[in-house]
């Protein structure tokens, strides 16, 4: 490949150009053809420049299509094509960019975080220990001037002494970052301190050895010490935060165990093999506290697994022999065997992932614009520094080169960067824990604007749980066979009420090997129903029937006028007309009342949108006590009422869990998928509610309120700072020292407002 000499592979990273590895931490592209898109963690950023910096490094080599970097959360995107580029070659360019890529979902990411917790420890460790020496020796000229001149030069020497492993240890992630700025001229934070590091320094070796050049006697140890320490402090707490704040991401993310006991067939002994050797089918054995490789069912064994962060269920759930589970829920109990069916990709473990890998690395409109405003301001600063320097200068030097120092140190536009991300990925994490994914950060800001909801019915509104009454009949009909017809084709469905006629029918589990019925060529109808060609086990008898609405199979009122006008079902109809009516059971949802009654207390307008027959949609909205209500409504129908309402300057929220949603969930300004939504619902959504509670669309609308207005202290906070300090540096009235803790502090405190949303949640 033509890329190779120009983005060389190099050490460890070349292995992961084996497509077995990278399906590791990548997976197809969802809308383009021969593409893949990956997630990386990033190490060594710290600030939005470092952000625009990465992601130019990865838009720069040949075969990468498209990088977003979040400075929040310090994970990437990168969608690249594999005929031009390999993974090791742009991981190489961000080893050359002066950082690191590792595979978001490599378990030992974890570790290497740790590792480098424990680094910025023993540098803080070293500052520490170096400001409260150095401090000790600056203390006789701060209490007496009259100290004897060889003592003086003594306790200067000491000083000098301490702060060289200071400048060699706990400097170095900033001079070396700021060494890589340079050589790429560049612009980064890391820049304007790490010469306000050594400038410092410099100014102060001087003043120990020359006391009698150009900057005076004066020496700045104990200033350069502390806001090395209160710098590596605040960067310390930050990254701990930061942990915090994403901590249900990072849960969510890495589930999966690195090994698990599989049975061999030939010895029929549990062997320990990794992940990546599991094929479908295998048996397992997974002991208590380990989660689960794959999707499978359980052979032998009962236990309780938690599926907390996967299906918002707070509560353990019992599994036993037959029953279901899903990779990345934990077995909290006893050892069962498990059959594998679903591995990888094709997990909803996967699906959730992938979800949240998105999310994570999204930037909202508010931290875009702020990213791009870092670079452009930190040039200011440099700008503002210089200018600072000339002005002081000849009125002292020594004075003139201390407060650019502090012009540089001061300001920090990454508590700016900081203020819109941190705030919502705290949110995101105190959602996941609660069991609602985020697909789009954006969607926080849209959802905190949003006065209306619209709710589908059936499934949403009603619970899942709908069970068949009765079935009407046409004169010579067959009830079993009439009902397997109409399983045939509701097969071939999601919505709730195809799911209720499948069970009736029995057409679940070893069942569906035995069909006496079968259906081909089905097409679904939004807001209809199912249509397909419905033939016997033996292919002797076939005809076109129709699974549906009144409307969509073509059933004339009086057909079925024993019915209530409120009534739930559904109409199976052939090539002769009618043929049946299946009349079902449903009943609203535990929570529907409750969180009806809270959006409207929080002055949101809520409304239902649905497919069923007008008087049922009428009799569910008067038991909730929703004054606006439309039945009978095709996708078209859906859409074109939330246009109306959007015309009208209202913000729209959408909830639904159909096939019928989709075009709806598309259009709505922000949009809930709930349940066991059909695919395409979720992909159209900006929220999955993982769970059955719809109290988590009032949640999420109160969280979303209250995170636009931690964002909102965040960005004036950051500001507000910038715009004080840099004047009041500028005029000589803030020290090096104290330059060092605002720096930190501004950084440090729009995290710590941001996790004041991640309390709201637990």
């Amino acid at each position: 490949m033509s890329t190779a000499a120009t983005f060389p592979a190099s050490g460890a990273i070349e292995l992961l150009d084996d497509p077995d590895e990278w399906e590791g931490f990548s997976h197809r592209h969802a809308l383009q053809e021969g593409v893949w898109e990956s997630n990386v963690a990033i190490e060594g950023m710290y600030c939005a420049a470092c952000a625009l910096t990465i992601e130019d490094a990865l838009k720069g080599v040949p075969g990468v299509r498209d990088a977003q970097v979040s400075p929040g959360s310090h994970r990437a995107r990168v969608v690249w094509q594999p005929d031009m580029v390999r993974p090791s070659q742009w991981m190489h360019a961000v080893e050359v960019a002066g950082y690191r890529a590792v595979p978001a979902s490599n378990a030992s990411a974890i570790e290497r975080r740790k590792k480098e917790g424990r680094e910025i420890i023993w540098q803080l460790t070293v500052a520490g220990i170096a400001m409260m020496q150095v401090m000790m020796y600056a203390l006789p000229e701060y209490v007496s001037h009259h100290i004897r001149p060889d003592l003086q030069h003594l306790l200067r020497w000491g000083s000098w002494l301490i702060a060289v492993p200071v400048m060699l240890f706990s400097c170095r992630p900033f001079l070396q970052r700021a060494w890589q700025d340079v050589r790429h001229r560049r612009v980064s934070m890391d820049l304007p301190v790490a010469i306000g590091m050594v400038v410092t320094f410099v100014v102060s070796t001087l003043g120990t050895f020359q006391p009698q050049g150009l900057f005076g006697r004066e020496v700045y140890f104990d200033s350069l010490t502390m806001f090395v320490f209160f710098l590596l402090t605040g960067r310390w707490l930050e990254v701990r935060l930061r942990d915090r704040t994403a901590g249900a991401l990072e849960a969510l993310m890495n589930r999966l165990p690195d090994s698990v006991e599989r049975l061999n067939r030939k010895t029929h002994v549990f062997e320990r093999v990794t992940l990546r050797k599991l094929k479908p089918g295998d048996t397992v054995r997974v002991l208590p506290g380990e989660s689960f490789p794959g999707d499978g069912v359980v052979l032998e064994g009962r236990t309780m697994v938690d599926e907390a962060l996967l299906t918002g269920e707070s509560r353990p759930l019992s599994r036993d022999v037959g029953a279901a589970v899903i990779a990345g829920s934990h077995n909290i109990q006893s050892p069962v065997q498990v059959r594998i069916d679903k591995l990888g990709g094709a997990t909803r473990y996967a699906a959730i992932v992938s979800m949240m890998e998105q999310a994570s690395v999204e930037k909202p409109r508010l931290a875009a614009l702020a990213d791009r405003f870092a670079k452009p301001f930190l040039l200011v600063v440099l700008l503002a520094a210089a200018a600072a320097c000339l002005y002081w200068w000849r009125l002292s030097p020594e004075r003139a080169v201390m407060v650019a120092v502090s012009v540089l140190i001061v300001t920090c536009p990454c508590a700016l960067s900081l203020a819109t991300p941190a705030a919502m990925l705290a949110a995101a994490g105190g959602l996941a824990r609660r069991g609602v994914l985020v697909r789009h950060l954006q969607a926080l800001q849209t959802l905190s604007e949003v006065d209306t909801v619209v709710f589908d019915k059936t499934g949403t509104l009603t619970s899942d749980a709908i069970s068949l009454e009765r079935i009407l009949l046409r004169p010579g009909a067959d009830r079993r066979q009439v009902l397997e017809q109409a399983a045939a084709l509701a097969r071939h469905s999601l919505h709730p009420v195809s799911r209720a006629l499948v069970e009736a029918a029995g057409l679940e589990g070893m069942a569906l090997l035995h069909q006496p019925w079968l259906a081909r060529d089905v097409r679904e109808q939004p807001g209809g129903g199912v249509e397909g060609q419905v033939v016997d086990e033996h292919g002797t008898s076939a005809q076109v029937m129709r699974l549906g609405s009144d409307r969509f199979c073509q059933v004339a009122p009086q057909t079925i006028e024993e019915l209530p006008p409120e009534s739930l079902h559904a109409n199976l109809s052939d090539e002769n007309g009618w043929l049946a009516t299946f009349v079902l059971k449903e009943e609203l949802r535990a929570d529907a009342e409750e969180t009806v009654r809270r959006l409207q207390a929080l002055g949101v307008r809520v409304q239902v949108l649905s497919g069923d027959r007008p008087q049922a949609v009428r009799r569910v909205a008067d038991l909730l006590g929703i004054e606006h209500a439309q039945g009978g409504c095709s996708a078209s129908d859906k859409l074109a009422c939330l246009r109306a309402e959007q015309v009208q300057g209202h913000h729209v929220a959408m909830v639904g869990d159909g096939i019928n949603d989709g075009p709806v969930l598309a259009g709505a300004h922000v949009s809930f998928a709930l349940g066991k939504a059909v695919p395409l619902a979720q992909a159209q959504s900006d929220f999955v509610v993982l769970g059955n509670s719809l109290m988590a669309v009032f949640g999420s609308i109160r969280l979303a309120r209250a995170t636009m207005r931690v964002v909102r202290e965040n960005l004036v906070w950051a500001a507000g700072y910038n715009l004080i300090c840099i004047p009041l540096a500028a005029m000589g009235m803030v020290p090096a020292w104290l330059a060092g803790l605002g720096m930190a502090s501004s950084s440090l405190l729009v995290v710590l407002n941001a996790l004041r949303l991640v309390r709201r949640t637990e």
